[in-house]
């Protein structure tokens, strides 16, 4: 069954984008959908909540669990919907950041990068380079940038206020 991002379609995982990792977004370690643990799809459930303005109810999150327990992939996961799916409308922009660009590329920006080559619905669809991946039919785009660029162009990282959404304000990144 093919499913592009259409209209339609993103209707439906704006209204539940738990949904939407579970069904299509592949893990680039088993080649099929997510399955979240119970208490990544609770912390999500805040997460992605809307105000009455449709703007997230929380700009600023925090995720914590012990070492290796998945918070890179969570991260990622979350930038994704959030650029893909909760954002303004098109133009939607997601910024991975930390200390430095190999830093930034190597951690969420990484993982965001496999979780999109796995994934049927969105690997056709984007166009990837080793700092941006663009999805041209949303006008919408995540890049890896280090933290002094971040600052010059006057970030706020740790907010995902607006379209901006960042892994730093996710993951806790220093």
């Amino acid at each position: 069954m093919a499913v592009d991002l259409d209209d339609t379609a993103l209707v439906r995982w704006r209204a539940s984008p738990i949904a939407f990792i579970e069904e299509m977004l592949h893990d680039p370690e088993t080649g099929r959908p997510f399955v979240l643990l119970e208490a990544e799809r609770a912390f999500m459930r805040h997460a992605f909540t809307l105000d009455r303005n449709g703007r997230l109810a929380y700009p600023e999150l925090v995720y914590g669990a012990i070492k290796k327990s998945g918070k890179t992939t969570c991260a990622a996961l979350i930038v994704l919907v959030i650029v893909l799916l909760l954002s303004d409308g098109r133009f939607a922009e997601g910024y991975c950041i930390a200390n430095d660009l190999e830093q930034a590329q190597s951690r969420v920006f990484l993982v965001v990068r496999r979780i999109v080559e796995a994934s049927p619905l969105l690997r056709h669809g984007a166009k990837l380079t080793a700092d941006r991946i663009t999805f041209p039919a949303l006008d919408a785009s995540i890049t890896a940038i280090a933290s002094d660029a971040a600052i010059r162009r006057s970030l706020v990282s740790t907010s995902f206020e607006g379209t901006t959404a960042s892994a730093r304000g996710v993951c806790g990144m220093k």
